[in-house]
């Protein structure tokens, strides 16, 4: 007796029906147009979430130069003179000192200084 495929057929394509829930058109509900649809989706979830760690970089970066820019020190000077005192503050905590406690900021750019 041979194994047909149906029921196993049927779950795979309601899993993917699933997951393209909300899709236009017949990219919800035909599963070969869903199927291509949500490995497409797949790929730029992927590629988005290594984008958002350089995005956030950048921001940081900006946000600091910025910052910076009353003080008369430019971005890639500061850094420079961070790591010549060995001082171990990422972008984001800086930048966020920068926002929200600038008192301190100021300190930490003439203790570099």
């Amino acid at each position: 007796m041979r194994t047909k495929t149906g029921v196993v057929r049927r779950r795979r394509h309601k899993k993917i029906i699933k997951l393209a829930k909300g899709y236009w058109m017949k990219r919800n509900s035909l599963y070969k147009v869903a199927n291509e649809a949500v490995l497409h989706a797949g790929q730029y979830a992927f590629n988005g979430r290594k984008l958002k760690k350089r995005d956030f970089r950048r921001l940081w970066i900006s946000r600091l130069n910025a910052a910076l820019t009353p003080h008369q020190v430019k971005y890639s000077i500061f850094i420079n003179l961070l790591k010549k005192k060995n001082v171990e503050l990422n972008r984001k905590v800086m930048s966020e000192l920068a926002i929200k406690d600038s008192l301190a900021f100021k300190k930490l750019v003439d203790f570099v200084k």
